[in-house]
């Protein structure tokens, strides 16, 4: 390829520019996955006594990588597994940039695996939390509507376990809500959730207060310009709600998901009903919410019990 790097160093740069500019990549992620991947370079210069060039990066091993992996691994400073599949990330990210721009394929290292992460377990808001968040979403500061709309959303979140995507997704023609709501989820899996009373509520007097009227087919949820409402600005104004309410970082829209499928174990509701309304293809991924009820439980043993 005319023109094209011969040094890693300056195949970083174009992949850096690849992630900013084509990628859109945040520029956390682009300053991580900059800094693992000069960490990378700087430990092949560190093994050959020279600046890895293309032409190198082509023939690292899967042995090299593992090596690069222990070393990481023992630090300093020292990786737990989490961080290390971090690393690897990036290094398997930039790796794909020189096989498809650059023509540096290196099909040895797609052997190499990455450190088995367990699953952390989810990490709801109580009820009392959910509740002020809620509450707090029809905030006089703004219009009446928003504020409205704002309360439908997490209501929908917490009363039917839908993700954000999932509650965006609902167009006009689907409110009036009835006993039940149909969801389309990750997979094109369809489900079908119980709605509450209160939810079937909070999107009537949105509904009632907005300001223009909606077509059949249009977002049921609308942003404050006229367009439809977008995940972004329902994280944004889920951080605002948390900060005026002086709650945890863990008050987040995904938690108030998480809160649904706790409350519900912790009032007895089976595990598979569960699954089934959260959308999840496997029972394992359920079934973390039983870690999550267990911690409840030994907190409420401790504090409660005269003997703890």
């Amino acid at each position: 390829m005319n023109g094209a790097p011969t040094t890693g160093v300056a195949a970083l740069d174009l992949w850096t520019e690849h992630l900013r500019h084509e990628r859109r990549a945040s520029g956390r992620t682009i300053q991580s996955y900059q800094a693992g991947v000069r960490i990378y370079l700087g430990f092949l210069q560190q093994h050959d006594g020279e600046p890895p060039t293309l032409a190198r990066l082509a023939t690292v091993s899967a042995g090299d990588l593992r090596a690069f992996l222990a070393w990481r691994r023992a630090g300093p400073p020292p990786l737990g597994p989490r961080s290390l599949a971090q690393a690897l990330s990036a290094v398997r990210s930039f790796h794909r940039f020189l096989d498809l721009r650059l023509e540096t394929p290196n099909p040895a290292l797609g052997v190499v695996r990455g450190p088995r992460l367990k699953p952390g377990a989810p990490r709801p808001v109580s009820e009392a939390q959910a509740r002020e968040m809620i509450a707090e979403a029809v905030d006089t500061r703004g219009p009446t509507w928003r504020g409205l709309r704002d309360r439908a959303v997490l209501t929908l979140l917490w009363g039917c376990g839908l993700r954000i995507s999932e509650a965006l997704a609902l167009r006009r023609c689907d409110a009036p809500l009835g006993e039940t709501l149909r969801i389309t989820g990750k997979g094109g899996k369809t489900r079908l959730v119980p709605v509450l009373e209160a939810v079937r509520e909070a999107v009537e007097l949105y509904l009632a207060a907005a300001p223009a009227a909606l077509s059949p087919d249009d977002p049921l949820f609308r942003a404050d310009r006229g367009g439809p409402l977008r995940p972004r600005q329902v994280q944004a104004m889920v951080q605002t709600l948390r900060a005026r309410l002086q709650l945890p970082d863990r008050a987040t829209p995904h938690a108030l998901r998480h809160a649904f499928a706790t409350h519900l174990l912790g009032a007895g509701a089976d595990l598979r009903a569960i699954q089934d309304l959260l959308g999840h293809a496997s029972l394992s991924t359920t079934s973390r919410y039983t870690a999550v009820d267990a911690e409840r439980l030994m907190r409420a043993y401790a504090s409660a019990h005269p003997r703890a």
